[in-house]
């Protein structure tokens, strides 16, 4: 499969990596040819230096035989342009990064006249995954498959948790909740457990259940269901800016802190319902004068890493119940992990995602079953891959437990038409249904791919 990235910024960059590292044919399109050069001595894909645009500089870089096509370079209307004149010299399928709000309120009407396959919006795909832990603030990450139904969470495992100590299917008999345990995370070490696994203190568990069952699983563990109410949000830019949409329509109170004056005048009069504060999100007196001790959750996202974990780090040291901080650099999040913030999301990863979902669906699409949404987890070493089953195959209608899977894959959940099903050794494959897989081998292409 041949793909043409036409941007070497931060997503071009991790695109070009991994879809390198999985044996994609790749080209990296860029007008900085020394960027270009660090990515050569890097990366086992071609480059070529010139504008993403330019109908020459496409057919040099082989567009016109490539099967996907994706713009993400630093403004949406080259993004696009460079879609249409890609469609236009022969290129199969095509995705824009469009990051501007007006024109992904109106992406339906330019996706059919640019004939764009796909549309990505970074900002929003980050502020859905913050409002999802906002609204299971337990989690520290929320990711969603079969269409919302089912959710993957991520927890770490504090001192006086019952499921301390006791094997997963002591605990699945005891507690009586439809949840399966997809990974853990033991400090470096990253395991898919069966119903024999221990967990310890301080472990990180990935558990698919319903939203549903996952409230009742947190109210369980912790003798409370606790929710966020009240939220403040240190950067007005265009994460902020959805982010707060979405909180205060679901009936939150949400207070913006925002530097840029002219920022704050637009922000006032597209978010009336939000509060809208002019000042330095990173100013520790502005924060406590703004009620910071009486919040419920700190979403620092400003522009710069370092501004977003200090001003977190601040807010832990004042009580925030839930903190979360926008981090784009990889070396950064994991220093974040150890300073102790519960959640950082990352707007390069985010979109980075959802075009590999795609790219896996297109990769697969004369399989069995197709990739309909995948999640990188534990620091890219986990999987959790959405299939649906299109053809009958051999393994269709045979109990689980008569599958011989391979070590480090999971069969996380079904979803069968209204129907969540958290499988155990009797259930089977359907043609028509919703599988999603969780696994250490980031070749799956097809669930038989899990089998031996």
């Amino acid at each position: 499969m041949k793909i043409v990235i036409i941007g070497d910024g931060k997503v071009g960059y991790k695109l070009a990596k991994q879809l390198s590292e999985e044996n994609y044919d790749v080209v990296l399109v860029d007008n900085n040819a020394e960027k270009l050069k660090i990515a050569i001595n890097k990366l086992d894909i071609f480059c070529v230096t010139g504008d993403g645009v330019s109908a020459d500089v496409q057919i040099e870089a082989g567009v016109p035989e490539a099967d996907l096509v994706i713009a993400c370079a630093s403004t949406d209307e080259l993004n696009m342009l460079s879609c249409l004149v890609a469609r236009h010299l022969g290129a199969r399928h095509t995705i824009a990064r469009v990051r501007n709000p007006l024109y992904y309120k109106q992406i339906d009407i330019l996706k059919e006249d640019l004939r764009l396959s796909m549309a990505v919006n970074p900002e929003l795909a980050v502020a859905n995954e913050i409002a999802r832990v906002l609204i299971l603030p337990s989690a520290s990450k929320v990711e969603t498959f079969v269409k919302g139904r089912v959710e993957l969470v991520e927890f770490a495992l504090k001192q006086g948790n019952p499921l301390i100590g006791h094997s997963l299917a002591d605990a699945y008999k005891k507690m009586q909740i439809k949840m399966l345990v997809c990974a853990v995370q033991r400090g470096k070490e990253v395991m898919i457990p069966d119903g024999r696994f221990v967990p310890m203190e301080g472990d990180k568990l990935h558990v698919a259940a319903s939203h549903k069952d996952l409230e009742e699983l947190f109210k369980t563990i912790e003798g409370t269901k606790y929710k966020i109410h009240k939220v403040i949000i240190g950067g007005g830019g265009r994460v902020g800016f959805y982010l707060a949409k979405q909180l205060s329509n679901l009936g939150m109170d949400v207070k913006i802190i925002e530097e840029n004056r002219e920022k704050c005048e637009e922000l006032c009069e597209q978010l009336p319902k939000v509060s809208i504060i002019h000042g330095d999100a990173t100013d520790h007196e502005l924060l406590i004068e703004e009620g910071i001790t009486e919040a419920d959750a700190f979403i620092a996202l400003t522009g710069l890493d370092e501004e977003n974990i200090i001003a977190g780090l601040f807010a832990k040291t004042q009580g925030v119940g839930k903190i979360i901080a926008k981090v784009n650099s990889d070396s950064r999040v994991q220093m974040v992990d150890a300073l102790g913030l519960d959640c950082v999301v990352s707007a390069k990863r985010a979109t980075a995602d959802a075009i590999f979902s795609y790219v896996r669906a297109r990769q697969n699409s004369y399989a069995s079953a197709n990739v309909e949404t995948m999640y990188h987890l534990v620091d890219d070493q986990v999987e959790a891959l959405e299939f649906i089953i299109k053809d009958t195959s051999h393994y269709m209608n045979v109990p689980l437990k008569n599958l011989a899977i391979k070590p480090n894959n999971l069969i996380a959940c079904i979803g069968r038409k209204r129907q969540i099903i958290i499988p155990n050794g009797n259930d089977t494959l359907q043609v028509g249904d919703s599988v999603v897989v969780v696994t250490k081998d980031k070749r799956v292409q097809d669930i038989k791919d899990i089998l031996e």
